[in-house]
């Protein structure tokens, strides 16, 4: 991942109780309408685990401009309008990324990576 260009858009999303399933089988079956333009670079859905029917969905962006074009199209309406019946709320938070450090791979336990410390 290049973190020079790198445009991160964060969603906070409230589900209705009792739909949560539901709402990650419809978010999966349609996700590669966010994936598939060009500019996306990946996309996750988190459940938190400290707040019932709260997920956090994370979607990385060669730049903002590039994003602000999906955004605007009708594809992404058409997406949103798929997965707005489960939705009571939520926020947008967007960002630039401004480094990234890479997982290391010169120990492979606990133990290894305490001795190492």
């Amino acid at each position: 991942m290049t973190t020079d260009t790198t445009f991160r858009v964060m969603l906070k999303m409230q589900i209705k109780p009792g739909m949560g399933e539901e709402f990650e089988q419809t978010w999966i079956a349609v996700g590669d309408s966010v994936t598939s333009h060009p500019a996306n670079l990946g996309q996750w859905l988190s459940r938190s685990t400290d707040e019932d029917g709260v997920y956090y969905i994370v979607s990385d962006w060669v730049d903002e401009a590039r994003f602000r074009e999906f955004e605007t199209s009708d594809k992404h309406l058409e997406h949103r309008q798929k997965l707005h019946p489960y939705r009571s709320g939520g926020a947008m938070s967007t960002m630039e990324v401004v480094a990234f450090v890479a997982p290391s791979t010169t120990v492979s336990s606990h133990d290894e990576w305490l001795a190492a410390v």
